[in-house]
Order: C-alpha cells, then structure tokens, then sequence
C-alpha cells in the first residue's frame, strides 16, 4: 500500500465507524478569513530584485470532531486550505505567499489543500495519524504566511501520569505554507549558506520523541529528541520558570538547549544554548534574550519550520554558525489606557561573530520588528483583526538588507 494514501484510508474508516453522539455533538468548526499584503524592498547593492510585492486572500476552514463512545474513541478532523492570488506581477513574486510556477517563477492564480486526520483515543492518550501541525521543540509547523505549512504523518500525545507529557511519532512528508505538493523534507541551509549547513539529501521520515514535566505551578523543564533520517539528530533541553513578585508583577525565565549531529549525509555539527528572561509589571512586559551558537555548522532544522530558538523572529533566526546574538523586547497592552483589542511589540536584535568560512570576514547582523494589532471588540466589524508587522533587517558580508511590510486582515466565523 502507498504510504500516503493510508491516511485517507484511515480518514474514512473513522468517519465510517459507529457514531456516538459525542462524535458529531463535540465537533466544531472554523472559517478562517486571511486578508495578507507583502512588500518587502531590498536594499543591498547589486540585489537580484529590487522589492517582492504581492497581495493574496486566504481561507482556512478547520473541522474537528469529537470521539466515538466507548474505551476507544474514534474521531477525525479535517483541514482545508485556499490561496487566491488578488495581485502579484514580473519582477514582484517571491514572498511565499503564493505558490509559483516552477518553471516562470511567477505566482499562480491559486492553491490549496484538503488534509484528513484520523484520530483515536484511549484514556488520557490520543493517536493521530494523516495530516499534523505539530508544536513541538523539535518539530513546530510555520505559520507565518497566507496558510500554514502542514506535515503528513502520526502522533501520539500521552497524558497518563499527572504532571508528565509524552509526545512520540513520525513525519514522513511536507506540504510548505506557499504549497500544494507533498514532497520529502530536508534541513535548512539558511541565509546565503552562512548557517554553513551542506547536504544534497531529502528524507522521508523525521522520528520524534520527548517528554515534559510540570514539577509545579511556578517550574517546567522538558527533554525532546527528533532525528531528520540520514540528515541529522538532535537532543533539546528546556526550562521555565515563572516567579510572581506581588501583584502584576512576575519575572519568568526560559533556558534552552540543544545538540545536533550529523546522521549519515550532512556535515551537521552545532551546539545551541540561549535564555530569555521576561519581566510584567501590569500591562507592560519586557524581555531580554541572548543566543549562542557553537561548532562546524549552524542550528539543524527541518527547512521551512519554524526552530526551537528564542531568537527566531519576522526575518531572521540569528542561528549561523558561532553566532552570537542578544534581543531586546517591549510589549504593551492598550487595554490599560482604555482601548481594549490594541497590542503594541517591539524588539531589537543584534548577532556577530558569524563563520562564514575560511579566509572570510566575520559576518554580522540585526534586525527592528514592530507588531500593532488590533482586534475590533464591538459593532458590525466585531472580532476582525488588524495587523500590521514591519521589519527592518541590516546584515554585513552575506545575507540580504531590506525592508519588510506586512498588512493582515484576519476574520474568524464559527460555523458550529
């Protein structure tokens, strides 16, 4: 049998399972209206183009069912995914809004997908087997774009023992946010080869494990593995811990780890360790970060995902190899001031000491993101979203400099 077919098959045989009533009672469903304007202006010497513009509308209508009754519960879930191209043009595409043409490179008019999920529980465990989004350390499905990168495969979620998590399973394939195909993953070269990555080789199957513990209401930690087959494996570490100082006040405090090889075909050889530590008080909140990278290559991800790093942000991810990199962060809710529904970020990063190979400069970057949202509390435009991201990115001796604009419209209807 064709391994991507079983998910279909397994689809059905939940929907032709017999139906309790909790199956259809505990279902819901979403339509998700994704209104997203790109402009992103190079501004380094000699760029191949001078900007990347385009305009599309997205619909995202997610399916969720309840379980059949009984020890074993069956259920499915159902995702579907439309990219409609509203403006784009020669010389303009490139935003990975849109899927594009492999031969003219020009967007499409459209794109989209259907993804099936068939999915099983058993006490406090559920299996899942079709089409996933994971949110994992080491494996988590980008979001950043007019539809979400989705992966095709299964994955149990155990939480049998109080306080622990259990996360296991395999992905075989990858559908990227501006695509319609399925194809085989690879690990992530980065910008202009300065995460120092090298390897000619796909994969069909990334296994993943780890576990999480709740020691309390204040501290977590976590341990996760994820080996890419024949590409690379990967052990993280991680740690929260969220202290209150009185009211409105808190300091919580994130570590991270990880270590990642070469498994058979890459030349993968790095060492990742950042903390962040994040003061509120009331309405404001106020972060500090810094990441350092270490060994023959930069941090080993699944290409197009999003990475387990602090530093990880609107352009960047400031993970070349021997980086080291610091963001400065301020979040304010406008709800204090009387204007509930506005959110205001904004943060600096900075990264030096990049290894850009024998005889090279030492490379460096940074990167100003600014976020304003807005989600409308009242009258006929009642929970549409405004946002609008703005991006500027600075680099020396690899990489791109360029402005980044983005405009995002985003409606949400329950339809049961």
């Amino acid at each position: 049998m064709d391994r991507s077919t079983l998910p279909i098959l397994l689809a059905g045989l939940a929907l032709a399972a017999p139906a309790g009533a909790a199956l259809i009672e505990d279902g819901k469903a979403m339509l998700e209206l994704r209104n997203f304007y790109m402009n992103r202006d190079f501004r380094q010497h000699e760029a191949p183009q001078a900007k990347a513009e385009e305009w599309a509308q997205g619909f995202l209508l997610r399916y969720e069912s309840g379980f059949t009754e009984g020890p074993l519960g069956v259920g499915v879930d159902a995702l579907g995914l439309l990219g409609v191209k509203l403006d784009s043009g020669g010389g303009r595409s490139g935003t990975q809004l849109l899927k594009q043409d492999r031969e003219t490179r020009q967007a499409q008019d459209e794109y989209g997908e259907l993804g099936l999920t068939a999915k099983l529980r058993a006490s406090k465990s559920v299996l899942k087997l079709g089409t996933l989004q994971p949110r994992l350390p080491s494996v988590s499905y980008n979001d950043g774009r007019l539809l979400p990168q989705t992966f095709r495969g299964v994955h149990l979620n155990a939480q049998e023992i109080d306080r622990l998590t259990l996360d296991a399973g395999q992905l075989q394939r990858v559908n990227q946010r501006n695509s319609s195909d399925y194809e085989e993953m690879t690990a992530s070269n980065g910008s202009a080869g300065a995460i120092g990555v090298k390897t000619g080789k796909t994969s069909d199957a990334f296994d993943f494990a780890g576990l999480g513990y709740q020691w309390n209401d204040q501290l977590s930690t976590a341990y996760h593995y994820g080996e890419l087959e024949d590409i690379y494996r990967q052990h993280l570490l991680s740690l929260i811990h969220l202290q209150p100082l009185g009211a409105q006040h808190s300091l919580k405090t994130e570590v991270r780890g990880a270590r990642a090889r070469d498994a058979g075909s890459s030349n993968i050889d790095n060492s990742a360790y950042g903390a962040m530590l994040t003061y509120r008080f009331a309405a404001h909140s106020l972060g500090l970060a810094y990441q350092r990278m270490s060994g023959d290559t930069g941090y080993a991800y699944i290409a197009g995902s999003d990475p387990f790093l602090f530093n990880y942000v609107q352009f960047g991810d400031f993970a070349n190899r021997d980086e080291r990199s610091w963001q400065l962060r301020y979040d304010f809710d406008v709800a204090s001031l009387g204007l509930p529904g506005l959110t205001f970020m904004t943060r600096y990063l900075s990264g030096d000491s990049i290894d850009l190979g024998t005889n090279q400069p030492e490379g460096k970057e940074w990167e100003r993101n600014t976020d304003i949202a807005y989600v409308f509390q009242s009258g006929p435009l009642k929970d549409l979203g405004v946002k609008w991201r703005n991006a500027t990115v600075r680099t020396r001796h690899f990489g791109n400099d360029l402005d980044d604009n983005r405009l995002i419209l985003s409606y949400s209807l329950p339809l049961w």
